[in-house]
């Protein structure tokens, strides 16, 4: 797995957008612009594809801890600014907020209908074997 993949997927994952990505390195002194950005996500085969070094990578990670837990001065809840990132991103036409399915307590149960003992008699069993005596492999002697 390359730093491009890793980067991608961390991006995916925390729902960043190339501007944020951008602030994000600027908190650790790191400037890099959002074509310079682009470039690193773009396919392996495409023309303008460029590998990102492990000191992109490494300034985007210093910079994501202080970006999702804050300072020491000032520290933050990491949940918080994941719900704030979730909240900025716009919600297309024509897509539902997905409903939270509860499930209800069965409370109606239905009972089988018993059946009558005169209605049905239970049908007599029929010995398939015979009994046989086991000896447990042993010769009997009489």
């Amino acid at each position: 797995m390359t730093n491009n993949d890793i980067f991608k997927k961390l991006r995916v994952a925390l729902m960043l957008r190339d501007d944020q990505i951008v602030e994000i390195l600027e908190l650790v002194d790191f400037r890099i612009s959002k074509s310079e950005l682009g470039a690193f996500f773009r396919d392996e085969k495409h023309e303008n594809y460029v590998e990102c070094g492990d000191q992109v990578l490494r300034n985007f990670l210093n910079g994501l801890v202080i970006h999702l837990r804050g300072t020491k001065e000032n520290p933050k809840n990491p949940k918080d600014v994941l719900a704030k990132h979730k909240a900025e991103i716009p919600v297309k036409e024509g897509f539902k907020e997905k409903v939270d399915f509860k499930s209800k307590p069965k409370t109606d149960f239905k009972k089988k209908p018993s059946s009558s003992p005169k209605a049905k008699k239970p049908a007599p069993k029929v010995q398939v074997v015979e009994k046989v005596k086991f000896n447990n492999g042993k010769n009997k002697k009489s």
